[in-house]
Parts: structure tokens; sequence; C-alpha cells
């Protein structure tokens, strides 16, 4: 059997601030959570001591993130015996909630729950439960932010089902293309999906329309999709092999600034195995654990700072049209009460813009060899959400740039030696709700 890596190992930095590298391990679980009076997944014993079982596991192999899918009423038992420092609250049981809960060693920022638009009860219940996906931004390291989507599709073969399941995958593909621009990416859960059905044709747009790569495929199938129309490769629960087909997947891209790669792919159900003499040896849920192992390298030319203020406001993100070698020539910001806008112009022309047009614009031209280094940015509460309401930018050459409104919170983000600010991205409306800054290398 084939090493599974299990707890994080990350790469001490050779040199400046930020982390150049460093490995996780991502799970992927079905806890077959839902009452038994509607399904009993065909497992043995008791599913408030399984889910407890469960739990304990999660803490005993110390998976750095872990989806979790069907974790509806049971799911009090699995985190009394969980220890991971992160956890999702759960959003109820079945009939209430959509069962996707998400347990962590690391932070994250931007968490969001998503209703599937189509659901079928062609040959289940799937409309009973508010199913759907989820979305955190996932924090590893210092400057280092993963999308992680959670998704549950839906279930069956009847035409319904798979006319409903196409457009759940085409419903998170979309979102994020507007909510996921210029962003690393993992897509992990029960899609409900086999390449090799040729109605499943939504669980192939995650390749063809976000540039994600199936981990599966890449590291057991060299590559290979399976042919859409071919015999199922039905894996065993637990599986001694990892070349058949589950419908738990996972799915990835990087970004400019981190490189993802995946590792090693294994069904992990061999690790969640019920201990009770009762029942010693089976199954704890009718779905394997699906693990991935992933590595993430920096860009050595491209970095970003944390995220200030809150997620409220539309997504953006200047990074797909950063040119190669960016360099700043004006900033330009607007504020008063709050800070309103920002923008920059680089020497090649292009420039990026956000957020509306009230306050007061002020505009800072750089001088030859002048960059933008450090930022102090403050937040405060405006209609009952986090907004950022001050920024001042200080140059390389000790200038500076200030607008808005300074608060009792505020935060200064100064980029590593040789790295000036060359974009942003967040989430913005008529003003800055949320702020990012991507730097650049400045060549000397």
């Amino acid at each position: 059997m084939r090493s599974r890596l299990i707890l994080s190992v990350l790469f001490a930095a050779s040199s400046g601030a930020t982390t150049p590298s460093g490995k996780f391990t991502a799970l992927s679980c079905n806890v077959a959570g839902l009452p038994e009076i509607l399904q009993s997944n065909d497992v043995n014993g008791s599913k408030t001591e399984n889910a407890g079982e469960i739990g304990t596991y999660f803490a005993e192999y110390g998976y750095d993130i872990i989806n979790l899918q069907e974790d509806f009423n049971y799911h009090a038992y699995i985190y009394a015996t969980d220890d991971h420092a992160y956890r999702t609250a759960t959003s109820g049981g079945a009939g209430i909630g959509s069962g996707l809960n998400t347990v962590s060693n690391y932070e994250w920022v931007d968490f969001t729950r998503e209703k599937w638009t189509t659901c079928s009860d062609a040959s289940g219940s799937d409309c009973l439960t508010p199913k759907g996906f989820t979305l955190m931004r996932w924090n590893p390291s210092d400057g280092v932010y993963i999308d992680f989507y959670n998704i549950h599709a839906d279930a069956g073969t009847e035409d319904g089902d798979e006319t409903a399941r196409n457009a759940n995958l085409q419903q998170v593909a979309d979102y994020i293309d507007t909510w996921s621009i210029g962003n690393a990416v993992v897509v992990m859960g029960d899609t409900n999906s086999r390449y090799t059905r040729s109605a499943d044709t939504g669980i192939r747009v995650f390749k063809s329309q976000n540039r994600l790569n199936d981990a599966w495929v890449e590291l057991e199938m060299s590559g290979v999709y399976p042919t859409a129309g071919a015999d199922a490769v039905v894996c065993d629960n637990p599986s001694e092999i990892e070349t058949c087909e589950t419908i738990d997947k996972v799915l990835y891209r990087g970004s400019d600034i981190v490189t993802l790669s995946a590792d090693g792919f294994y069904y992990d159900g061999e690790r969640f195995l019920n201990t009770d003499s009762a029942y010693l040896g089976d199954v704890l849920s009718d779905h394997n654990p699906v693990l991935v192992n992933f590595t993430w390298t920096m860009s050595s030319s491209l970095r970003q700072s944390e995220f200030s203020g809150g997620p409220h406001g539309t997504w953006f993100n200047d990074l797909p049209n950063v040119p190669s070698s960016p360099v700043a020539s004006v900033l330009t910001f607007r504020g008063a009460s709050r800070l309103d806008a920002v923008a920059l112009q680089l020497s090649d022309g292009t420039s990026f813009s956000h957020g509306g047009t009230g306050g007061t614009e002020v505009t800072l031209t750089l001088g030859t060899d002048e960059y933008w280094t450090a930022t102090k940015i403050c937040t405060g509460q405006y209609n009952d959400q986090t907004r950022n309401f001050y920024i001042k930018a200080t140059t390389s050459a000790g200038n500076t740039l200030e607008a808005g409104t300074v608060t009792d919170s505020c935060t200064t983000y100064t980029a590593d030696d040789g790295y000036g600010v060359v974009g942003f991205m967040g989430q913005d409306g008529d003003e800055m709700d949320q702020l990012a800054l991507i730097y650049a290398f400045q060549a000397s």
C-alpha cells in the first residue's frame, strides 16, 4: 500500500517573509448522515455511533481540510469526537440544511452556501432538503488562498435526475467563472456522476469551462478520461485499487500566484472501519472517502496580501490581466467617510479601477524606480457590514497617498523585499467592501 501523507508540512522560506511552498491533505467524505428512517445506506451499526467514530478518525489522521456531505442529523456526534481547530456551523438536519460542512487545520474567509436552482425527485427525494454547494477561501499560509468548493449533486439516473445533476454542475462551473476569477480552485465532493455515463455530461464542464484537472484521472488514469458510454468500473467499499471510478471526486487548478499539484490519490475507506465488536471491520459509510495529497508553490514573481474588509459586493481580480514585468506609475484613490474606490495605472498603459464614484479623488504619480511597498487599511461597520474606511499607500521613496477616514481597526500590509503593488482583488460596489493587494517583483 502506498504511503499516505496525513499531516501537513510547510517548507521554511530560505529568505524573505513568504513561505515559498507547502503540502496539505484534502479529504472528501460523504458521512451517510440522513436519518435512518429515510435511508439506512446498507451500513451496519448505529448511525450515532458510526458518526462518532468517523469524527474520531478525522481527529486521528489530522487531514488538513475535510469536506463532508450528507452531514445531516448526526452532525453533533462527528463534531463531538473531531478536534479540527476550524469547523463550519451546521445549516440543519435533513429537510432544513444542505448537509455540507468543512473541518480544517487552517482558517478561511468568505464562507457562503448556495442552493441548487434545479432539483429532481425522479428516483429519490433530492428536493426534500436544500442541497447545493459551499465556497470558502481557504488560507493555509500567509498570502496563499485556495477557493474550496464542497458539492453534493442530485442523485439517480432517471432522465429528470440527469437533467438536474447536469444543471447542478453547470451552476457550480458558472459560479466559479464569476466568484473565483483568477483564483486557485479545488472542487471536492459527491458529484453523483460517472464519466462512463453518457448522460452525465455535467461532470466534464469543469475541465472544458474552468480548466480544472480531475486528480483521479491525472494520477490513476494517466490523464485519460473514461469514454462516455463505456462500462463502469465500480469500486468496492473499501477499495483496494484506485483505478475504479466513484461518484466522489476532487478537481483542481492553480493560479498565477499559487501553483497546485496533486501528488497522491487514494480511496481511503480502509481507514474508516467500524471497531465495534459486533460490526468489526465494517464500513462506516456507503461512500469511499477520497484523499488527495497536494503541494502548493508560490510564484517567484507574484504575491498577494491578506484580505481587508467584508465579503460584500461583487468579486473582482486583476490578476489575469496583469502583464509581465508590471510597474505601477499612477495611484488614484477616492474617499470621504469611507473608502470609495482604488485605481492604478501601470507603465505600459494597463489600468485597474474598482469601487464607486463618491468621495474626493487624490492621485500620486510615481517616479522612476519608485514603487508602492506598504499599505495601511482601516475597517469599520456600515449598515451592519464590514467595509474598508481608509487607505494609505507608502512608496519605496517615502511618498504617501491616502483617502477615507481612519478608524480604530487598522492593519498595515507590507510587500516582501523587492515587491510592489500592481493590482487588486476583492469585492466592491459603490464602495470598497473587501480588498487585497497584488504584488509583483520589481526588477532593479
